[in-house]
């Protein structure tokens, strides 16, 4: 290997290769900070670079897993000691803004937060939104069609993306830089990629959807007395505020009581005996009618006593202190550890009986577990779910996976809603796809990496 190092410097110069200590202080995996253990960081500067790399690697044989912001919970970054990491951070250009034609082409290394100050200087909008947006990359996004807080209105990434270009397993290219929102040409080639996690080909361009800037924000935390009343507000909400509404959050109460006690840094804006709580937003473009719009919908939630009590935030500090509870993940982390984290799906409906019997099975077969927290994008059937264990073991850890994984099963729920599938959810792929849905996934990465240099591993195994 050292002597394809070697041509791969000739390739991306000696600042573009990285080795021993340079690539053992990285974290390959935000929960668990695990260093990496990958020969070498490559990191080209250009498309034509990692052409030129991925040509040299596919003539050796030599596997590969791609790097972008390393904020991935699934251990899709891992990378083995006779394996090499090319990274794309040094591909972090925006390189073309269309204010008229509502586009943005970027680098696939440039950060989600720079893209949506880029977008904001011309007066409008990236609609992708989540908590690492300062350190999370747009190829990291698409590769995992990242979701985040206002897929209820703007959809996953899936929808803000118009072109890709993609360098495959052996270097070859491909540019399909599409700029329209209609493009009926044969195969859309591009959706390939999106959520492929680096298995298929690596992003290295993309073509930004973009949106009118909404300066007018509403944000309210509401006290909700029961499952029932808490998806009957968000048919409420939907309904009469359809042109607007932009996130619905929902906190159970063990989430709201735990991030708001004595131990955090967070206020607790409502009493913390109400059983569920949401954050609702609202985007629009005129502040006194979409503030009396907002505000006569919470009147009319308390009327008909969906919510018991709430927070309007009246400044922009305000709602910061509100999405704080919700955001602040690494405080979150911080009062469980050790435990367990789960992203999942499933049908909004059933979600209170799902999280009610997984409480019952953990208790049972665990007695002195601690917490079980709970919160997610209630609008679009996702729950983020951690949980505490005494020992966290690999095979305990395997044995509470089980439990949460194997219950999605009777709710044809998702293993994954949108942090990936990577290393962590490979074995239970088949509780969310049916044999004949993988069958295809695995054609299509034989098809595209014959040689299985592409992040090997992640997704199929």
């Amino acid at each position: 290997m050292d002597t394809l190092i070697k041509e791969l410097e000739n390739i991306v110069g000696k600042t573009g290769v990285l080795l021993g200590d340079d690539v053992a202080q990285r974290s390959v995996d935000w929960f668990t900070k695990a260093p990496c253990e990958a020969k070498a960081i490559i990191r080209p500067q250009s498309t034509e670079q990692l052409s030129q790399v991925m040509a040299k690697c596919h003539a050796a044989k030599q596997a590969v897993v791609t790097h972008g912001g390393l904020t991935g919970v699934v251990h899709g970054a891992v990378a083995s000691p006779n394996e090499l990491v090319v990274s794309l951070e040094l591909m972090n250009q925006i390189e073309n803004i269309d204010a008229v034609g509502s586009t943005m082409q970027v680098q696939a290394g440039v950060t989600l937060q720079r893209v949506q100050e880029a977008a904001q200087e011309i007066d409008m909008q990236f609609a992708l939104d989540l908590g690492a947006r300062g350190s999370c990359t747009i190829g990291g996004n698409i590769a995992t069609n990242a979701g985040g807080i206002r897929v209820i209105r703007y959809g996953m990434m899936r929808q803000q993306v118009l072109g890709l270009e993609v360098v495959l397993s052996d270097g070859t290219v491909v540019s399909s830089m599409n700029t329209m929102l209609k493009n009926n040409a044969g195969y859309d080639l591009k959706q390939m990629f999106i959520g492929s996690e680096g298995t298929l080909g690596i992003v290295t361009r993309a073509v930004l959807r973009l949106h009118p800037n909404m300066p007018s924000e509403q944000t309210a935390l509401v006290a909700v007395p029961s499952f029932n009343a808490l998806t009957t507000l968000l048919k409420l909400v939907s309904k009469e505020l359809a042109n607007s509404l932009s996130a619905f959050e929902a906190l159970w109460n063990n989430h709201y009581t735990l991030m708001t006690s004595e131990t955090t840094k967070h206020t607790a804006l409502l009493a913390t005996d109400s059983p569920f709580y949401a954050i609702i937003e609202t985007l629009g473009s005129d502040e006194k009618q979409e503030a009396e719009a907002f505000a006569r919908v919470l009147e009319q939630a308390l009327e008909a006593e969906l919510i018991t009590d709430a927070v309007l935030a009246n400044s922009n500090t305000q709602r910061q202190g509100i999405w704080e509870v919700r955001e602040d993940i690494e405080t979150l982390v911080h009062e469980l550890n050790p435990m367990f984290s789960y992203d999942v799906s499933l049908p909004i409906v059933h979600m209170d009986e799902y999280v009610t019997a997984l409480e019952s099975k953990l208790k049972e077969q665990w007695p002195e577990t601690g917490a079980l927290v709970v919160f997610g994008h209630l609008g679009d059937g996702n729950l983020h779910i951690m949980i505490t264990v005494r020992d966290a073991s690999p095979h305990s850890r395997h044995q509470v996976e089980d439990v949460v994984y194997g219950s999605l099963a009777a709710y044809n729920g998702s293993i994954s809603a949108e942090h990936g599938v990577g290393m962590e959810k490979r074995d239970y792929l088949h509780i969310s796809r049916t044999p004949e849905e993988i069958a295809l996934m695995k054609r299509m990465k034989l098809a595209l990496d014959p040689k299985g240099l592409l992040n090997p591993g992640k997704i199929l195994g």
